[in-house]
């Protein structure tokens, strides 16, 4: 599965970096490919390009607060999380996407 994500929380510090790399890693043991753009205190950062989101299967939003850029993925399939919850269970959250994107 390909994942594209962005990570956004209110402060825009700690936990918008922190949920990146713990969505990465979670990504890598589950055999994923996955880039995540962090729109963070200093901006955005890591951008997704247009190539990237067209290969991607699914976009993540983990977030607190309102995600910049949305219109880049108006035809993708769009899983929407506050970012506890990608903090706490990235892989568990990871892996439930791909289950149910394989249902359908």
């Amino acid at each position: 599965m390909n994942i594209v994500a962005v990570t956004a929380c209110t402060a825009g510090i700690a936990h918008t970096y922190i949920v990146a790399e713990k969505l990465q890693k979670a990504a890598e043991e589950l055999g994923f490919d996955c880039k995540v753009e962090t729109q963070g205190s200093a901006g955005i950062e890591n951008e997704l390009t247009a190539a990237d989101i067209a290969k991607a299967d699914v976009v993540l939003y983990a977030h607190d607060i309102a995600i910049r850029g949305e219109g880049r993925f108006k035809d993708k399939k769009v899983v929407d999380v506050p970012i506890s919850m990608a903090m706490k269970q990235p892989k568990s959250l990871l892996s439930t996407i791909a289950k149910k994107l394989a249902a359908k």
